[in-house]
């Protein structure tokens, strides 16, 4: 049994669909050593994982146990939070963005995030809130920034239910859609990787399912880290897996690896639900 009364059965199938390769190189992206503080105490523990490229990483783990943490290591968004500081190598295509010359700035271009409950601007259409991020880095061009706005609200899945009203509030928009013009927001920064944390957790599960399939479109041209306490979810829409606790990242290998025949007792417990 999993998450409340699931049968092993449903999962076998689900896992079935997605059988992927054993975890290998290159990387998009590999973590080194990497420890986070908030004040003094320690939250991530010499963690080192690789990401590989277009594909779709998930991390999971009961609450507190640094998920949130690690993904904003990833772009550099930790360190802005007063107290905490970060410790050790984010290596992104062989510049490792913790590296003192790199500018913070450029590693959020690079690397997008979608957080947990959808936040457009809320003073701003649908149109400005995909534009801002082109407006703010001194893009001027009209007709290049509406090319931009329409292919990422293509990539969001968003455009065609929107493109008649980019006028209007994105408050305006259901919680499911807000989520996917935040996403269009991202993409029109043009990242290289996408960090999603939780991205469905406050959507209804019609909207949840929009913004899987979203996410197994998105990977062909990006590679994504999401945070899921959804296992059922992290085992239909991730290639990767990702199981941490206490800080420290238990276990790290194919979604179908870790979920069928995982190396650590804690994994399985965790996977198994007996406890978290």
């Amino acid at each position: 049994m999993i998450n409340g009364g699931l049968t092993d059965n449903i999962l076998e199938k689900i896992l079935k669909i997605n059988e992927y390769p054993a975890l290998k190189q290159p990387c998009k992206a590999s973590i080194k050593n990497l420890n986070a503080w908030f004040g003094t105490k320690l939250v991530l523990k010499n963690v080192n994982l690789d990401i590989i490229p277009n594909s779709v990483t998930a991390i999971i783990g009961p609450s507190g146990c640094g998920k949130t943490t690690l993904i904003r290591c990833l772009n550099r968004m930790h360190e802005m939070t007063p107290g905490a500081a970060a410790k050790g190598q984010v290596i992104v295509d062989d510049v490792d963005i913790y590296d003192k010359r790199v500018d913070p700035v450029s590693i959020k271009r690079r690397i997008g995030m979608v957080f947990q409950k959808p936040n457009p601007f809320p003073t701003m259409s649908i149109y400005d809130n995909v534009s801002a991020g082109l407006k703010l880095n001194g893009v001027k061009d009209k007709r290049l920034i509406s090319e931009i706005v329409k292919e990422s609200l293509e990539g969001s899945a968003l455009w065609d239910e929107v493109k008649d009203e980019l006028d209007k509030p994105g408050m305006g928009l259901s919680g499911g859609q807000q989520q996917r013009l935040c996403i269009a927001r991202a993409l029109a920064m043009q990242p290289e990787v996408l960090l999603m944390d939780e991205p469905t957790s406050a959507l209804d599960p019609i909207a949840s399912s929009k913004i899987e399939e979203l996410v197994h479109q998105l990977k062909k041209d990006l590679t994504i880290v999401t945070v899921t306490h959804n296992m059922l979810q992290a085992a239909r829409v991730s290639d990767y897996t990702a199981f941490m606790y206490l800080g420290e990242l238990i276990e790290y290998g194919p979604t179908n690896q870790i979920f069928k025949t995982p190396q650590k007792e804690l994994t399985e417990r965790y996977i198994s639900g007996k406890f978290g």
